[in-house]
């Protein structure tokens, strides 16, 4: 059973929250998680795992203009430990398709098909909350996002309702405080 202590637990947050998310029963017990990452440091499969319980409503700031942006270069060239750390946070390597588009661009000697960047903060945030509803009964459509002193997106306030039956009231909710 959880304590009703606090306690600190000095261990990779995604190992323990997975491991506490498998094996702990939720059937009787309800629960709401804030994550809070430095950066992009929360994988999928903890989010996941968080979902699967049925019984974790999950708030999470999602690094939108801090990391995830930033790594989308223009010009599509990705490096594969980008790569890779875009697919750790997504669970999904769809995202390329999402955000990049072929197009033809002339040069001096005709037309060459190229690959851009075809997103912003607006669609990258769509595109996480809808992973996010690929997992999730219920999810805030309208996140919030938190800015900085120049209006720009940093992270991105999200919520999402685990417990089917109560989803709809959570959602309502949690998108009234997200206005």
């Amino acid at each position: 059973e959880l304590s009703k202590d606090v306690s600190i637990v000095n261990e990779d947050a995604n190992e323990w929250l997975q491991d506490r998310c498998r094996n702990y029963d939720w059937k009787k017990n309800r629960a709401v998680l804030f994550l809070d990452p430095y950066g992009m440091q929360v994988s999928w499969n903890t989010i996941e795992a968080i979902a699967e319980t049925k019984a974790i409503d999950l708030w999470i700031l999602f690094p939108l203009g801090v990391a995830v942006n930033r790594l989308l270069r223009r010009d599509a060239l990705i490096s594969l430990a980008v790569r890779k750390r875009l697919n750790f946070i997504f669970g999904s390597t769809d995202w390329y398709q999402a955000f990049y588009q072929k197009t033809r661009k002339e040069n001096l000697f005709g037309e060459d098909e190229v690959t851009i960047k075809n997103c912003n903060f607006g669609s990258i945030a769509e595109y996480f909350v809808n992973r996010l509803l690929s997992i999730f009964p219920g999810v805030a459509p309208k996140p919030l996002p938190l800015r900085n002193s120049k209006g720009n997106p940093l992270y991105l306030l999200c919520f999402a309702a685990a417990n089917a039956r109560g989803a709809k009231t959570a959602i309502k909710i949690a998108q009234e405080i997200l206005k």
